[in-house]
């Protein structure tokens, strides 16, 4: 299966693709896309819609798995990343693509083994876990992160669970 992970931005959003097999993963593809400085909020949901929508078409994917937005101090901040993520979720679900969702939490403890890891932690294991020869963009590492969580999630008891309709939430099967 080959899954898209997505670190979702306002001005930059990093993407980044691995296949599974089994509990093997691999390194396809990474990257980010920018929005042009000083763009109005409709171009730049217009150029994460569109690129988002060429990534799909070039890897062609299976799957996606995307951050979900924290609340932030700063309100107008937080708005912006909002329609910056809702963007990223239109040209998945337009793509036909099944999305998963993993906070920022999740996705640290599943790839350093620490919710609390910082930015140079997670591209450190991502490199290592990935055998990349060098290290990606932090954007585009976080977004590979964000595909890795997906990896250790599906491929654990959660994963098999939800592939029945399934879920553990609160540590009771719902």
């Amino acid at each position: 299966m080959r899954v898209l992970g997505i670190d979702p931005g306002s001005r930059v959003t990093g993407f980044g693709i691995i296949d599974l097999a089994g509990q093997a993963h691999s390194y396809v593809a990474s990257g980010c896309i920018k929005t042009p400085p000083g763009a109005t909020l409709p171009e730049r949901v217009k150029a994460l819609l569109d690129g988002i929508a060429q990534v799909v078409d070039t890897y062609r994917p299976q799957l996606a798995a995307v951050e979900i937005v924290f609340v932030n101090v700063n309100p107008q901040s937080t708005l912006m990343l909002g329609q910056a993520r809702g963007a990223v979720l239109a040209a998945l679900v337009s793509a036909g693509l099944p999305i998963a969702e993993y906070t920022a939490l999740q996705v640290k403890q599943a790839v350093v083994g620490n919710g609390h890891a910082d930015k140079d932690q997670v591209s450190h294991m991502v490199q290592r876990l990935l055998r990349l020869s060098g290290t990606p963009q932090s954007d585009a590492a976080d977004a590979l992160a964000v595909a890795l969580a997906h990896a250790q999630h599906s491929g654990g008891i959660a994963g098999r669970l939800q592939q029945h309709g399934l879920s553990i939430r609160r540590g009771r099967l719902s």
